[in-house]
């Protein structure tokens, strides 16, 4: 049986939706146990069923909250639920409250494992090719990173695409805004160098946004915050694209019955630029398992949050981060 604890306060839909998602997730994972921390007045709908555990909290912490903040706050949802994990040695732990509040909190409580100055925040964006995604890291955790750290999350984010994904030899590439290798700010253009002296396995050089989705890409690496900004650019473009193609098929009759006859088509394309399939963003190189939900996140999005958290799990994926890590230094 896993257990995975969830902070059920702080996101932008409240509780209830997130409640919502919990139910759907449990009904369908057997095999899992959820302690839901949150103000059980918020939480009634989840009272009653075997596999959840409510515990309660009374406090907050907002979107804005920074580090200190949360971790003087002792009596919120987030901090208990973080602290509920690691001295329980429970599965892992999930958030869609304050990102800067979690990841920090989460950081000092876990720490990073040997070998790794920061962790960074990993998620799986789709690419062109159905079925295939590209391991994209960092998209948040760091605002600021030294070149150093950004190998240090070439090297995490190709042990995962290999040991979890099962891609034999991922191809490795900086996000830069050119191919050539003196393009780039001055850490990727350090980092770059950095990976071709050392002769690093698989790197291939940078990438340009434009083709980071092509399916020929297996890890992206960057900084967080342009990682964060290629992230919710690609949210953004697959919304909007999503919603001209409704647009344009609602003109008129005949349109419409275009959409009948491709609407298969469409479908698909719409579920693979879907944020909400994918789920949380998983935070790679703590002693423990940390997923980040979307800050709106409805019962669907959490529900793919705690998915990522349960498989993550599964494959023990900690443990063959830090036996990758120590394999290389």
């Amino acid at each position: 049986m896993y257990t995975i604890v969830m902070d059920c306060m702080g996101s932008d839909k409240g509780p209830s939706v997130l409640s919502e998602g919990i139910l759907r997730f449990v009904k369908e994972y057997q095999d899992v146990k959820i302690v839901a921390v949150g103000r059980k007045e918020d939480l009634k709908t989840l009272e009653g069923n075997e596999r959840i555990e409510i515990v309660h909290a009374d406090d907050v912490v907002p979107m804005t909250a920074g580090p200190l903040e949360v971790m003087r706050a002792k009596n919120s949802s987030m901090y208990k639920a973080i602290t509920l994990c690691k001295e329980n040695n429970y599965d892992a732990v999930c958030s869609c409250g304050s990102t800067g509040g979690f990841l920090s909190c989460a950081t000092l409580k876990l720490k990073t494992i040997e070998g790794i100055e920061r962790a960074c925040l990993m998620t799986q964006l789709p690419t062109k090719i159905p079925g295939k995604t590209v391991t994209t890291l960092d998209v948040g955790a760091n605002n600021e990173t030294t070149p150093e750290q950004l190998v240090q999350f070439a090297m995490m984010g190709k042990i995962y695409t290999q040991k979890v994904k099962g891609v034999e030899n991922p191809k490795v590439y900086l996000l830069s805004n050119g191919t050539e290798d003196e393009k780039g700010s001055p850490e990727i253009k350090e980092a770059n160098k950095l990976l071709r002296e050392s002769a690093f396995e698989g790197f291939e050089g940078n990438v340009e946004a434009r083709e980071a989705l092509n399916g020929q890409v297996d890890v992206i690496v960057t900084g967080g915050f342009t990682g964060n900004i290629f992230l919710k650019t690609v949210e953004g473009v697959g919304k909007l694209f999503s919603n001209m193609i409704k647009e344009a098929f609602y003109l008129n009759w005949h349109s419409k019955l275009g959409y009948l006859l491709s609407k298969k088509g469409f479908d698909d394309i719409k579920k693979t630029m879907d944020y909400k399939e994918t789920g949380g963003a998983m935070m790679l190189g703590l002693n423990g398992i940390v997923v980040k939900g979307h800050g709106s996140s409805d019962a669907k999005a959490t529900f793919s949050t705690l998915r990522v958290a349960y498989n993550m799990a599964k494959v023990n994926v900690v443990e063959l981060m830090k036996e990758g890590v120590k394999g290389v230094n």
